[in-house]
């Protein structure tokens, strides 16, 4: 059996939130389980 980790870390690496799925299963729906977790960032800080 293979399982895939998927993970939300913050800029040194350190996890934020983790979702488990078995190895079949599309990498879409790890991200689509995570993408609402993401920390609210102001991007124009970034520019």
């Amino acid at each position: 059996m293979n399982t895939k980790l998927h993970a939300i870390c913050d800029s040194p690496a350190r996890p934020l939130n983790l979702f488990v799925t078995e190895g079949q299963v599309s990498d879409y729906i790890g991200a689509r389980a995570l993408v609402s977790s993401l920390p609210k960032m102001d991007w124009r800080s970034w520019l």
